[in-house]
């Protein structure tokens, strides 16, 4: 067996023209422009470049998009008070400061005075518990486009065995709640599970999210299984050269597409869902700000 490679990037790019027909149909028919404002403080390669890529791909949708980049030793009192500017900016539907933060702010502080209804990634404690009990508004951005993925390519997930490996805030915990909605049965492991191997073993559905590069094998994987690997680990390549890197995610990607029935590569797999559902959540909170039902296809 073979797996189907589960192409994230082609669905990214179908799921944003779908979203760019909705920014065009609430700006025909209610006026509104679904606008998306992100902050960065410092001056981080990686980081820099993944929200040039955010600003572009928001204006491709046909949204308003600003982007606030701020000198390393920003205070945290001004970064709390631009927050607080964009929540109460009318223009603006959406909020995300890109984290990690230097080390003289408190992430947790920015987070808190982020408005519950413009919080994009999820991460308000109110947000956090909308997703607990089902109420309406954005689930966290990688979760849900690993669900979209799984929901496209695999189908009914009711009744599987779904095994996360990682507990962090940002993709266990949400993605654990997002397939409890789908009526899996969901087991959360991580680094320190015991017989982690054997448990994987049991699953219907991987989901990898632990940041450890290839910490999980191919023979772990149940034949025909689907494999949901979030993990981006950057490796030496000395193959490439002296001093070249190369991505790998927390599967063994060569020999786990042996046994899986589907799979995501990385890169190329989950990766790039994350912006298309940053954008798909901007136009979640326009519509739910606006009183207006969020598009179906859009939310989990």
């Amino acid at each position: 067996m073979t797996a189907q490679i589960i192409d994230g990037k082609a669905y990214a790019a179908s799921l944003r023209d779908r979203i760019a027909g909705h920014v065009a149909r609430l700006k025909a028919e209610h006026g509104i422009t679904p606008g998306l404002a992100v902050v960065i403080v410092g001056h981080d390669p990686g980081s820099q470049i993944y929200v040039t890529n955010k600003a572009r791909q928001t204006l491709e949708v046909g949204m308003h998009s600003e982007k606030y980049e701020l000198a390393e030793d920003t205070p945290e009192a001004d970064v709390l008070a631009l927050v607080e500017r964009l929540n109460a900016d009318p223009k603006i539907h959406g909020i995300l400061v890109q984290l990690p933060v230097p080390r003289h702010i408190d992430p947790n502080k920015i987070i808190a005075t982020i408005s519950p209804a413009k919080d994009v990634d999820c991460f308000t404690p109110e947000s956090v518990g909308k997703l607990q009990i089902g109420l309406p508004g954005p689930v966290s951005c990688t979760p849900l486009g690993c669900l979209m993925l799984l929901r496209d390519f695999v189908g009914d997930l009711a009744g599987k065995h779904a095994v996360i490996v990682g507990r962090s805030n940002l993709v266990g915990k949400p993605m654990a709640q997002l397939l409890l909605r789908e009526n899996c049965t969901v087991t959360i492991a991580h680094s320190r599970t015991r017989d982690l191997a054997g448990i994987v073993r049991q699953a219907d559905i991987v989901v990898a999210a632990v940041g450890r590069p290839s910490m999980i094998e191919g023979d772990w994987i149940k034949p025909g299984a689907a494999v949901i690997d979030v993990g981006i680990n950057r490796i030496a390549a000395p193959e490439k050269g002296e001093g070249k890197t190369r991505i790998v995610g927390d599967v063994d990607y060569a020999s786990a597409v042996e046994l899986a029935g589907w799979i995501t590569p990385v890169p190329g797999g989950v990766g790039p869902m994350t912006i298309a559902c940053l954008l798909a959540n901007t136009v979640t909170t326009a519509s739910l700000i606006n009183h207006l039902q969020p598009p179906k296809d859009l939310t989990p």
